[in-house]
């Protein structure tokens, strides 16, 4: 307590009670030496420290256990420090984690995992980690089994539906692609529509060849079909990034000048720098066996992807990457939709265009800019189950969502309708020149 100041204990309250157990091999090495052993427990709700930014879990009656012996950092132990946390039965939904915490973590420090070892009973929780330092016991909230087992269905299933509309839709682009030979900037936005479902096709196969031949393979093939679905990923929301790049420079900018070889060096680019990206992230052993488990602990899916010691690569290669590239193309789809409303009230868009198609064609491109993805940011770790399920479907459907999309978009395509983005650039543009 901030109040008391430190003590020596000599007594413990009922129920309460942990234990501290040191390894022999910490004092071998200071067997010539005269050291303080100093165990301080601290009141974090009191003292206002340890607090995480956005921390999910709930630290056990906000009590954390500092161990250190001298003045000298102990780390990277053979025989692990064990401690117990005396607890009484946890609720359903709720797992305990051991972690200590890591001030480089972080802009102001937070709670790793790295190291330690979780072991949960009924009366309390056996943490085993290979160093010194401060420890406590999170509660995390975390799935039930049949949730599990229904959001992984959900997944599995999607990801066949996705893949089969993603092939639907590129054969479609193709078809299209062959009828308009002489329109340029029609080639070239179905040229890259082609790309991003290609990606979207790969990701799923990656992620239904990951789940299922990840169990019981060794760790050189984990290791590869790991790096291959984080490329697939990469791939996708680079995509994306480029598709709002291009819709940005066809309605913002009105695209005029020729650039050589431009759907040529956007492929060098979203097909190019994933592998770069996941190259290096592999040299230095990012990748490996990752488990998802329920609160009772049993295994939900075994996945071959970053281990839980490479969770930084994970916060910047995936949730940092594309927390940027959301707000970018939510900008550039705010940009889109406002110029197209304006055109259709000026009359610069006629034809049959009814309201649900209209509807249609802003879903789809709301889905064709990765929206979707952006619930992944309020799942908040495994608490909001109604939020999961809502990210897995939506993300199952992206690919019935794009082919819809591209149907009442570019097809049929006659002269009286005039809706699809060709036409409202080409337009957009002896607007732009007429007013000059």
């Amino acid at each position: 307590s901030p109040l008391q100041g430190p003590r020596m204990p000599n007594m413990t309250e009922k129920g309460k009670a942990g234990k501290i157990q040191l390894p022999r091999e910490i004092f071998r090495s200071l067997s010539s030496q005269r050291v303080r052993l100093v165990v301080t427990v601290l009141n974090i709700q009191q003292l206002g420290m340890f607090e995480e930014v956005n921390q999910t879990g709930q630290v056990l009656d906000d009590t954390v256990v500092g161990i250190t012996v001298g003045e000298t950092s102990i780390s990277g132990l053979q025989d692990p420090v064990q401690l117990t946390f005396a607890h009484e039965q946890l609720p359903h939904k709720i797992t305990p984690q051991c972690v200590f915490w890591a001030p480089s973590r972080g802009m102001a420090g937070g709670w790793s995992s790295s190291g330690c070892v979780t072991q949960p009973g009924n009366k309390g929780t056996v943490c085993s980690c290979d160093h010194l330092t401060f420890f406590t016991l999170l509660l995390n909230p975390a799935l039930d089994g049949s949730t599990a087992q229904a959001l992984m269905a959900i997944a599995t299933a999607g990801c066949g539906v996705a893949m089969a509309f993603s092939i639907f839709t590129i054969v479609f682009c193709i078809f299209l692609r062959c009828r308009s030979r002489f329109e340029k900037t029609l080639r070239i936005n179905l040229g890259l529509h082609v790309n991003l479902v290609g990606s979207l096709f790969l990701l799923n196969l990656a992620f239904l060849l990951n789940s299922g031949l990840s169990s019981g393979t060794q760790l050189g093939t984990c290791k590869l079909l790991a790096g291959l679905t984080h490329y697939c990923l990469l791939c996708c929301f680079t995509w994306t990034a480029l598709e709002g790049c291009h819709f940005y420079l066809l309605f913002v900018k009105v695209l005029g000048t020729y650039i050589h070889h431009y759907l040529a060096k956007l492929c060098l680019v979203g097909w190019g720098f994933p592998a770069l990206v996941v190259g290096v992230a592999g040299a230095i052993g990012t990748y490996g066996e990752y488990s998802i488990q329920t609160t009772d602990h049993q295994l939900i899916a075994h996945m071959c992807w970053i281990t839980s010691k490479h969770l930084l690569v994970h916060y910047i290669t995936n949730c940092g990457y594309f927390g940027l590239i959301f707000l970018f193309n939510m900008a550039v789809f705010g940009v889109v939709t406002q110029k197209s409303c304006c055109l259709q009230g000026t009359g610069a868009v006629q034809g049959d265009r009814k309201a649900w198609k209209v509807a249609l064609v802003v879903a789809g491109l709301f889905c064709l800019l990765g929206a979707t993805w952006a619930l992944a940011f309020t799942t908040h770790g495994t608490s909001s189950a109604a939020v999961l399920y809502l990210f897995t479907i939506l993300n199952s459907l992206q690919g019935i969502f794009i082919f819809i999309w591209f149907i009442v978009l570019y097809y049929p395509k006659t002269k009286e309708t005039t809706g699809s983005l060709s036409h409202i650039i080409r337009h957009d543009k002896t607007t732009t020149v007429s007013q000059g």
